[in-house]
């Protein structure tokens, strides 16, 4: 039986909507393993076989089925016999727009209507068998965040499947590599606000990010807060930061800046008096929950806990803009210190009719940061002092250094 390689899944899907493809995978129907091997190519994964090519490193997979046979990731039963058609490759599938192929001409092959769901801006599950793994809710949310923009939006069929998807539980068995890798990708997206709104629509974002849920409908005081309702700042600073193209870390700690204010007592509203402090532990359960990586939770505790101190810098005596810098620890760290700003400013700016509104605070802790940079116990005169004065002295000449506003190496 000769083989027929085949173009696959997001390369097509761009390549129809004129967006460049970083890369590009493939399926071979009519093959075996042994075939590829003996041409050369490195098989790479263990639970069906994908393989690499000798030249180019793209991924060569095998058509193949797959077929739910238990609860959470490992439980598929995958065939890849050299009998498996290109259509049935495609039907396991999530979404029409990923499951069309092109063969070496260039002829599009879409047995399920995937381009004229492109052309109608529309996120549609290929078959039933979507349901089986509920991964797949955070890809189309994933999605709808990424072609936002496009005016794509999830089909009211998707739509009630992925409801009755998270009523079934099965999201629980969710591995969190997988969650935190679809949570990453989405924060990279061009509007990720729509990534938190699709979960929160389906029911997904009460199971799994329940700190989050818990925000909307809790009012903040309109004098500071225009939009009022917390959950839809949160999505307006997420959604202004990704506008501004800053960094994913950035727009996860704008995910999770606000948490402490899920507990407000109900008494105590709409004021939310030390929420960043209550929000502490809320940041550090998400994370654990979720194994996210050290920088994005790192700097999404930092600005969880002092984004309102930022905001009152501009006023601020040189002591305190100097304890500012060593609670963030940006001495130690300074490479920190746009992603903090960023997202100290998209709070600031995230509200409704406040999008363009100026923020020199950020001038402000960047001068002093520099400031204090500068001044080195070298700088200092430290005969006789022992290692608590030395520190003493080295913090009050950058307190000086910062008071002064200039560069003292100058």
């Amino acid at each position: 039986m000769s083989s027929t390689v085949y173009l696959v899944g997001g390369a097509v899907r761009d390549g129809l909507l004129g967006i460049p493809h970083r890369e590009r995978d493939w399926v071979v129907v009519g093959s075996t393993p042994e075939a590829l091997l003996a041409a050369g190519y490195r098989q790479v994964g263990a639970s069906f076989p994908v393989f690499l090519h000798p030249e180019t490193g793209e991924e060569y997979a095998l058509a193949r089925t797959e077929r739910k046979q238990g609860r959470g990731y490992h439980g598929f039963a995958v065939d890849f016999h050299p009998g498996v058609t290109l259509e049935e490759d495609l039907l396991r599938r999530d979404l029409t727009i990923n499951a069309m192929a092109q063969d070496s001409e260039g002829f599009l092959i879409d047995p399920y209507n995937g381009q004229e769901d492109l052309e109608n801006r529309v996120l549609r599950h290929v078959s039933p068998a979507f349901c089986e793994d509920p991964l797949r809710m955070l890809r189309v949310a994933r999605f709808a965040a990424r072609f936002s923009d496009q005016g794509f939006r999830v089909h009211e069929s998707t739509m009630e499947l992925m409801q009755q998807m998270t009523a079934s539980g099965e999201i629980q068995d969710l591995v969190p590599e997988r969650v935190w890798t679809e949570v990453a990708a989405a924060m990279a997206s061009s509007r990720p606000g729509k990534f938190v709104e699709v979960l929160r629509e389906c029911g997904a974002l009460a199971a799994l990010l329940p700190e989050v849920d818990r925000l909307f409908g809790i009012p903040q005081p309109e004098k500071y807060h225009p939009e009022i309702d917390t959950g839809e700042h949160v999505l307006m600073t997420m959604n202004l930061a990704a506008r501004e193209q800053w960094s994913r870390q950035v727009v996860f700690a704008l995910l999770l800046h606000d948490l402490g204010k899920g507990l407000t007592p109900q008494r105590e509203l709409p004021s939310h008096v030390g929420h960043e402090k209550s929000g502490l532990p809320l940041v550090e359960t998400v994370c654990a929950r979720m194994r996210v990586p050290g920088q994005f939770r790192d700097l999404a505790l930092k600005v969880c806990e002092l984004h309102l101190r930022v905001h009152r810098l501009i006023e601020a005596r040189p002591e305190t803009v100097m304890k500012v810098i060593e609670d963030a620890d940006l001495i130690r760290r300074p490479d920190r210190l746009a992603d903090f700003l960023h997202a100290c400013e998209a709070d600031y700016r995230g509200r409704k009719g406040l999008e363009n509104r100026p923020y020199p605070q950020a001038d402000r802790l960047r001068s002093a940061l520099k400031n204090a940079l500068a001044i080195r116990a070298r700088n200092i005169d430290t005969e006789g002092l022992d290692g608590v004065r030395i520190g003493e002295k080295l913090r009050a000449a950058r307190i000086a250094a910062i008071a002064d506003g200039a560069d003292p190496a100058s």
